[in-house]
């Protein structure tokens, strides 16, 4: 999947849709492949000030989706260029 494909899945997203999350997760030198599942509680795009090309004005957003995982607990997952998101269920729009 490409990232255009998973923006247009990210584009669609509703509270209460199910989703799966294939990403890289980054500390320091290491790197592990993961996989994220839950029910998305909202999703929002935030500006942060840490990246490696800022923009003239220091204006940099990532697109997020805070996730309710099986268990009950809250994650928020970040997307990137190499992320790919399925969506598992839709939830009719009111």
């Amino acid at each position: 999947m490409n990232h255009q494909k998973t923006l247009e899945v990210y584009n669609l997203l509703l509270p209460g849709d199910e989703v799966e999350l294939k990403h890289e997760v980054k500390i320091g030198f290491k790197r592990w492949l993961t996989t994220t599942t839950g029910t998305v509680v909202r999703k929002e795009r935030r500006r942060h000030g840490l990246h490696h090309r800022r923009n003239h004005d220091d204006k940099v957003f990532s697109d997020l989706i805070v996730l309710r995982r099986e268990s009950g607990e809250l994650t928020t997952v970040s997307l990137d260029e190499f992320s790919e998101l399925r969506c598992l269920t839709v939830t009719q729009a009111s």
